[in-house]
């Protein structure tokens, strides 16, 4: 079949499922056609050649929108790709379309939205997880064989566990954050969903490696991600920190988590006790420097360069005041306030100075637990899917769903979610393997063959397959 009738019907079966799902803020139907045709006419081989990616509208995607989820941006239209965008489509990718996220990406079900929420392929009656809900949506139904997402703080990972597929957050540095629109600088990075560890690993092999646009990206070697996938992991060491396995976690999670660890054993792994002791304050360190950042780099949306304007202001001051309070929704300004007031006089030492402390200890807590082992496995999110509504009066709770994913953030270590299991109600639970720095080859390698070995054979109740 050629790839112009897989776009096709990819296009056709988004344009089916939207509706019920809202995952997709645009869909790309003349663009994506067209580039479907090139790819037909070029005898080129291309790694991902004929790939259906949709990428979240947090990334620059040129002559498409790039709203970020919010009214502020809602008629941006990108001006140029971001490099992970220009290296998916330099390697055969087809952009289907930009996919529905948590305003700014900030938040953990992707009800913040000034589009409405995702709903979940599993359940609609319950959220995907966030921010990058509805990247993670568009694979689990299978509308794309993979999509782009961010990560500030399990924006990758606790959807993917929702929604029961791969979500990969890469080492800090390893892709290039080049056109990413920024919340949290030295949180952030470009995460990757798929269906599969190896479709995951082929897309990190295409967007990986220094870029000259982007100071933070690494130089440092980029190895085929591909070539180990199904190395024997016996021998190798899984590090369970097991004082994180205490209040808060759903006892299907804790139990799907448990079976997975037996799992690993049986495939020869060795199973080590290990401490991380700092991982605890993760919340409340995450979101001092994270709302700090997000304060600062908000603060160019004002109404006068690009995007949203109050109309009626009669004053400079008043259009500054009216663009941000109507064009931020209710957890985008409860960030920046929170962010503003960290950082101000008589309050920067006593939180932002002390957070960053304590940051520095989580990072040494990975160094010296990566002495005893070659990836350190915990649940991904404390509970399955949540239903839709149910959070939202409440952002501590809604916080705390990502208490096991802002560890690897601060530390800026890499870490994958894999699928291990359904709970009593149907819906998937994901185990999460975190890693050394720029070790995703290992992680890529222990999610292969975990998956191969036990693979999820649930598919969601809206589910679209290509071949139907």
């Amino acid at each position: 079949m050629s790839i112009h009738s897989n776009i096709e019907k990819t296009l056709a079966n988004a344009e089916r499922l939207n509706p019920v799902l809202n995952s997709l803020v645009s869909i790309e139907n003349k663009s994506a056609l067209e580039q479907a045709a090139v790819l037909d006419n070029s005898g080129a081989e291309m790694p991902i050649k004929g790939f259906a990616i949709a990428v979240k509208d947090n990334i620059c995607t040129k002559g498409m929108q790039t709203t970020c989820g919010s009214k502020i941006l809602g008629n941006y239209t990108a001006q140029y790709d971001a490099t992970a965008v220009e290296k998916l489509k330099n390697a055969g990718a087809v952009i289907i379309g930009k996919t529905n996220m948590d305003e700014f990406a900030m938040g953990s079900s992707n009800e913040s939205s000034a589009f409405g929420s995702v709903k979940n392929p599993w359940d609609i009656e319950r959220v995907p997880g966030g921010s990058s809900g509805g990247s993670a949506v568009a694979v689990a139904s299978g509308i794309v064989d993979a999509a782009l997402g961010s990560e500030t703080g399990g924006s990758v990972r606790q959807p993917a566990s929702l929604c029961g597929i791969v979500g990969l957050k890469t080492t800090y540095g390893r892709i290039s954050r080049y056109g990413l629109v920024a919340f949290a600088s030295s949180l952030d990075g470009i995460g990757i969903f798929g269906r599969t560890a190896k479709d995951t690993a082929k897309i990190l092999d295409v967007i990986a490696g220094r870029d000259p646009r982007d100071a933070t990206s690494a130089d440092v070697a980029v190895p085929d991600h591909t070539a180990g996938l199904e190395k024997d992991i016996a021998g190798k060491r899984i590090g369970v920190p097991r004082s994180l396995f205490g209040e808060g976690l759903d006892k299907d999670v804790r139990n799907a988590v448990e079976n997975s660890i037996e799992n690993y054993r049986k495939l020869g792994a060795e199973i080590v006790d290990v401490e991380v002791p700092h991982a605890k304050y993760g919340i409340a360190v995450y979101y001092i420097i994270a709302t700090a950042e997000a304060s600062s780099n908000l603060a160019r949306f004002d109404g006068v360069r690009y995007g949203f304007r109050a109309e009626e202001a009669r004053t400079l001051q008043e259009m500054y005041s009216e663009t941000r309070e109507q064009g931020f929704g209710e957890e985008v300004k409860r960030r920046i306030m929170l962010g503003t007031y960290v950082l101000s006089s008589g309050y920067y030492d006593a939180y932002y100075t002390k957070a960053q402390k304590v940051r520095a200890l989580v990072k040494r807590d990975y160094s010296e637990a990566f002495k005893k082992c070659d990836a350190i496995l915990t649940p991904t999110s404390p509970t399955t899917a949540f239903k839709i509504g149910e959070r939202v009066s409440d952002p501590l709770a809604m916080y705390l769903s990502d208490v096991y994913t802002v560890s690897a953030n601060l530390a800026g270590v890499p870490a994958i979610s894999i699928p291990c299991g359904i709970s009593s109600e149907g819906l998937p639970i994901g185990t999460q393997l975190i890693g050394d720095f720029w070790s995703e080859d290992t992680l890529l390698n222990l999610a292969s063959v975990y998956e191969n070995a036990f693979p999820l054979i649930e598919k969601p109740i809206v589910f679209a397959d290509i071949n139907e």
